[in-house]
């Protein structure tokens, strides 16, 4: 079993930054996928961020130059940097962490909400 437990939501002005952490703890694999991912009112979840194990990322086009995703290994920590945030980017965030090798080695965090406003 893992569990993902997200901080660093809340409300901030457009332009703004926050860094979310995602800490993980349990079941540890050497081979992994640990992303963000964002779900808007009426909206379906959308990928945001991801980082493989080896430390290559991926970011939805709409976050590209604005957010840096990172982690610490030693932590078992993922980061997401979010900087010049817009309201389009108001959402409840939520950690992933998945295996490509191994059927059911799905998990994710129960979310954080982030809110930009005026």
């Amino acid at each position: 079993q893992v569990q993902l437990v997200e901080s660093g939501g809340g409300l901030v002005q457009p332009g703004g930054s926050l860094r979310l952490s995602c800490a993980a703890s349990g079941s540890k694999i050497s081979i992994y996928v640990m992303g963000w991912y964002r779900q808007a009112p009426g909206k379906q979840r959308e990928l945001v961020a991801a980082i493989t194990s080896g430390g290559r990322t991926n970011y939805a086009d709409s976050v590209k130059g604005r957010f840096t995703i990172s982690g610490d290994n030693a932590k078992n920590t993922v980061y997401l940097q979010m900087n010049s945030l817009k309201p389009e980017d108001t959402a409840v965030y939520y950690c992933n962490l998945h295996s490509l090798y191994i059927p059911g080695y799905d998990y994710w965090g129960l979310g954080t909400q982030v809110a930009v406003s005026s």
